[in-house]
């Protein structure tokens, strides 16, 4: 290794970087003429045409020659005339792109900064440049003069730019004195800080490892973590143990932070519950939220349960012989028994659940509901969790359908429009894909019905529970519980002609799928987990299009189990990517961190953002790249809600590729076409309702893609692991 050297060069582009720990590969140019100079090492934040002066050490490759690497950098302002025009062209400074860096540079020279900076009043004599750009741009120029302050404390301290940035955008000015005071506000704050980022900081400004503070922090982190895995509670020991373990702490403190915290009014609450294992009761510890919830979910049901009141009295007493030869007449079908129980069971019970799998008729049971409901002049409201699911809903029943999101107009800091004190003008209420509501999102629903309203809950409990805390639709139909339902379990004949649907319930009674003979589902064998993942692209991309005609942006999806591993979700769809938006000389792109965004990608939104589009835009929201502008620094979604969402280039973290997904992201979307690599790789993941609810995804094709041992993993293993929580007993208990 040669000695520490010093290289002062303009970053021209980023080659590779890797976003989990900042490593990144760029090209530079020193300025000297001649070639571009390779640069490898943490330039997580820099952008190209920044000058950077980089601290490293010479080195070389075996393969690409001489490169610097880089252990830390500065960004210094440029001092030629084409590095001024790149710095102010490179997008920077909102407002300003290439063709404005062009004139302003042609008019002022080598001053340019000079003038940006102390007086940019006379940034008009530049033509085109009006005073209202004027302003922005001098704006602009303070908040980057304001950010690099902060951005340089930040590093100090160990803090990685693209987070900076957010600590910046969340605190503004009081940025430094929050990550010096209380660096564990930056956990519950700031979108993309975790406990462990905050610990690192808190650490690096000097507080104590057995700081209350710290510990109660991380308890609440731990259960935090634990609603992210679906619990709405963890037991006490659990809790402690998980604890011990993250903080590296003795039992004693963490068990005295505790009793603390569950004293606090935003701390946690505590209460005896029935062990859902079937032992002794446990001591449940639960995140204020969540234990708000539960108790508030489960008053309500049995309040609605056991109302007086009735807004469709007329199906007390209606002659339900004629009522059903009338809608006979109407949909041109006869109901099978178990669906003629579940419309009687809707329309005459206040709260009632609809389950069962693919092919047993759900949909054709909802719409006779609907019509029957409707024939009466009943006010019936339809919803789904997510924009996919309301779109069908709305084309099955011929009514409007919206998100649960929209129907009760989630605010900003997530409160509804609608709620007990002003509900739903709505007699029924039908949700249709209930097995993706979790606990949160249910209390607020539930909420909005008002008092001798209908409920119907329609939704396949065997599939995946919900991606958020709590298995509410499982719980509803727990034994013994007050909630009238129904399981339809007979398949229609049309429906035993699909292989999907054959297949998806041999997979749900634990047989393997049938892959021989079938014209819609079929078996790829590949044993290594990268020959699976490469087979998996080629038959997204080129296969499936080719033989049935389908648009591989639109109709076919990559289900993976898992985001991580040659063949998951993370490294599909960069190849997916590669092989259906490639890059273009025509078509604009936008770099940031690890990823590429273009026009025409398909792309997933990764956190619920109250703030965006007309009701927000939620975790799991499709859409596709419309448009991407370069000098207003901003890419234009369009969802699968049709709604036109705007994205400022430092928002790109909240946005995915969605060629391929995870299984549980797909819940409560349907595809034409469906992949799944299944491989011995994701061998933790291979769960029975994890295989079923991929395959339920498909409307006409299934591919599986890997090995027969993995398959077979699958359709054995019934996740054993119920998630921890206590509606069913609050239900039963108040019965």
């Amino acid at each position: 290794m040669s000695n520490p050297a010093v290289l002062e060069a303009v970053l021209e582009r980023i080659t590779y970087a890797n976003e989990e720990n900042g490593y990144t590969v760029a090209r530079v140019d020193t300025g000297r003429g001649g070639d571009l100079l390779t640069v490898v090492g943490s330039l997580l934040g820099a952008q190209p045409g920044e000058s950077l002066r980089m601290e490293g050490r010479w080195g070389s490759h075996p393969q690409y020659g001489k490169q610097f690497m880089c252990e830390n950098y500065t960004t210094v302002l440029p001092a030629t005339i084409q590095g001024i025009r790149r710095y102010l062209g490179s997008g920077l400074i909102k407002g300003i792109g290439p063709v404005f860096a062009d004139r302003i540079t042609g008019h002022f020279g080598l001053d340019t900064l000079d003038i940006i900076e102390k007086e940019p009043g006379r940034l008009v004599e530049v033509p085109g440049l009006g005073p209202k750009r004027t302003k922005r741009i001098a704006a602009a120029w303070e908040e980057q003069k304001a950010i690099k302050e902060v951005m340089l404390f930040l590093q100090g301290v160990g803090v990685s730019t693209s987070i900076a940035v957010r600590i910046y955008k969340k605190y503004g000015d009081a940025s430094i004195s929050v990550v010096r005071n209380e660096p564990y506000r930056l956990a519950a704050d700031v979108w993309g800080i975790g406990f462990l980022t905050a610990d690192r900081i808190a650490q690096a400004v000097g507080i104590p490892h057995d700081s209350p503070e710290r510990v109660k922090a991380g308890l609440q982190y731990a259960l935090s973590q634990s609603t992210d895995q679906g619990h709405c509670y963890l037991p006490e020991e659990r809790l402690i143990a998980d604890a011990v373990k993250l903080l590296a702490v003795d039992t004693g403190l963490v068990i005295e932070c505790l009793a603390e915290l569950a004293g606090e009014e935003e701390g946690v609450v505590r209460e005896k519950v029935p062990d859902p294992e079937g032992g002794d009761p446990v001591t449940a510890v639960y995140l204020v939220p969540f234990h708000r919830a539960e108790v508030s979910l489960s008053g309500q049901l049995l309040r609605l349960l056991r109302t007086g009141e009735d807004r469709m009295p007329a199906f007390r007493d209606v002659a339900w012989d004629r009522a059903l030869t009338w809608l006979a007449g109407r949909t041109g079908a006869e109901l099978a028994p178990e669906q003629e129980q579940a419309v009687r069971l809707a329309l005459s019970e206040k709260v009632a659940v609809l389950t069962g799998g693919p092919g047993c008729g759900k949909s054709f049971t909802v719409r006779s509901i609907v019509e029957l409901a409707r024939a009466k002049k009943a006010k019936v409201v339809l919803a789904a969790p997510t924009g996919r699911a309301a779109k069908r809903l709305a084309e099955l029943t011929g009514a409007e359908a919206s998100t649960v999101h929209r129907l009760l107009e989630l605010k900003p800091g997530g409160d509804a429009a609608y709620d007990r004190d002003r509900p739903l003008d709505a007699d029924l209420v039908v949700v249709d894909e209930a097995s993706m509501l979790d606990l949160l999102l249910a209390n607020k629903l539930v909420k909005a019905v008002a008092p001798g309203a209908h409920l119907l809950l329609v939704g396949d409990v065997d599939q995946l529970p919900s991606v958020g805390a709590g298995e509410v639709l499982r719980d509803l139909l727990a034994e013994g519980g007050p909630v009238p339902r129904v399981r339809l379990t007979r398949i229609f004949r049309q429906a035993q002609q699909s292989g999907v649907v054959t297949n998806a319930h041999r997979i749900n009674s634990g047989q393997q799928p049938l892959t021989q003979g079938l014209a819609d589902f079929f078996h790829f064998v590949e044993e290594e987990t990268e020959d699976a993942g490469r087979v998996t692209v080629d038959v997204a991309a080129r296969r499936i299009p080719a033989k049935f005609g389908l648009d591989p942006r639109r109709d076919v999806q990559v289900l993976a189990p898992m985001h991580r591993g040659p063949a998951g979700a993370g490294a599909l769809n960069g190849l997916l990517q590669q092989a259906v938006t490639p890059a273009r000389p025509d078509l604009p792109e936008k770099r940031v961190g690890g990823r590429v965004f273009r026009v025409g990608d398909k792309v997933t939104q990764i956190r619920n953002n109250y703030e965006k589009g007309e009701n927000g835009v939620f975790n799991g929201t499709v859409g596709v790249v419309t448009s991407l502008d370069m000098d207003e620094q901003r890419l234009t979604v369009r969802t699968d809600e049709d709604e036109e969402v705007p994205y400022d280039f430092d928002e790109l973290d909240e946005l995915a590729h969605a060629y391929a997904v995870t299984i549980h992201r797909s819940q409560g979307s349907e595809y034409p076409a469906v992949v799944i690599p299944v491989t011995t790789g994701a061998w933790m993941m291979l769960q029975r309702n994890l295989l079923y609810t991929a395959v339920t995804r498909a409307k006409k094709l299934v591919v599986l893609v890997g090995s027969r041992k993995a398959i077979g993993q699958a359709v054995r293993t019934v996740s054993a692991g119920r998630r921890c929580t206590a509606l069913a007993h609050r239900l039963g208990a108040a019965g």
